[in-house]
C-alpha cells in the first residue's frame, strides 16, 4: 500500500487530499513521462452532492498501476511508499496524472 497524496481537489473521491474510494488504477500502458499516465479512477464531483459511498479518507491506498514503463509498477501494482495524483481543475481522468511516475 502506497502513502497517498491527492491534489484533485475536483474529484468525488478526495477528501482533504486523501482519497475515500479504497484503491485506485493509474492509467498508462504506454507512458514515457507524468503526463502519460491518469487517475482512471477519477470521478467528478458535482457542485455539492454525496462524496462518495465511504467517506472516509485513507492515507494508505492499493493502486493497480497500468504504467508498466514506470520503475515502482511490478506486476501491475504500485510499489512506491508515497504517490502524488495530481490534476488541478481535471473534469475527465486524461486530465489527472501520477506525479510519482519514472521512466524505468
Amino acid at each position: 500500500m502506497a502513502e497517498l497524496c491527492c491534489t484533485v481537489e475536483n474529484c468525488a473521491y478526495n477528501n482533504e487530499c486523501l482519497c475515500c474510494k479504497g484503491d485506485i488504477n493509474v492509467g498508462g500502458t504506454q507512458a514515457h513521462r507524468e503526463d502519460d499516465t491518469c487517475c482512471e479512477s477519477f470521478l467528478q464531483r458535482r457542485g455539492d452532492s454525496f462524496r462518495n459511498a465511504t467517506e472516509h479518507p485513507s492515507h494508505a491506498i492499493d493502486i493497480d498501476c497500468e504504467a508498466a514503463n514506470c520503475v515502482y509498477n511490478e506486476h501491475y501494482k504500485c510499489m512506491a511508499e508515497h504517490v502524488d495524483i495530481r490534476g488541478c481543475g481535471a473534469c475527465d481522468c486524461r486530465e489527472t496524472a501520477c506525479g510519482t511516475f519514472q521512466e524505468n
